[in-house]
């Protein structure tokens, strides 16, 4: 759903991840492989900070030498921030419109939390979205 693309460069015997999205993402591999495989974590991780610092998660960009896919159930968490964001609400707010409690919002954000497609349904609903899904041959 959601591909960012990464710098690799050798470093010292190993691959160092660069991400021209998130300037704050630095992992590293013993090889490419590795490296991309730690750059999934590594992305979570700097999602998961700007999402508790309420700040915008960007859009993936058009460049670099190598890109990481988001794990479907992160790129939806990742899709609801980013319309919460272009739309000015808030999580409450959004509860609010959900007939919610807001730790069900705090879950369905939280990426370490398993989240069920009913419930992403109903908050992009809430938001004037809906999911679209596409099945493509895998690299």
């Amino acid at each position: 759903m959601l591909r960012y693309p990464v710098d690799l460069s050798p470093d010292d015997g190993t691959w160092l991840v660069v991400s021209p999205d998130f300037p704050e993402l630095v992992t590293f591999g013993e090889t490419v492989d590795d490296a991309l495989i730690y750059a999934i974590g590594a992305f979570e991780e700097a999602i998961a900070a700007r999402v508790h610092y309420r700040e915008d998660v960007p859009t993936p960009s058009r460049s670099g030498s190598h890109w990481v896919a988001l794990p479907t159930q992160t790129a939806l968490k990742v899709l609801l921030w980013q319309a919460m964001r272009q739309d000015g609400v808030g999580k409450a707010e959004l509860a609010r419109r959900m007939n919610r409690h807001l730790p069900q919002i705090d879950r369905l954000l939280d990426l370490n939390h398993a989240s069920r497609i009913d419930q992403f349904d109903d908050a992009f609903h809430a938001l004037g979205r809906r999911i679209g899904i596409e099945l493509e041959k895998a690299a």
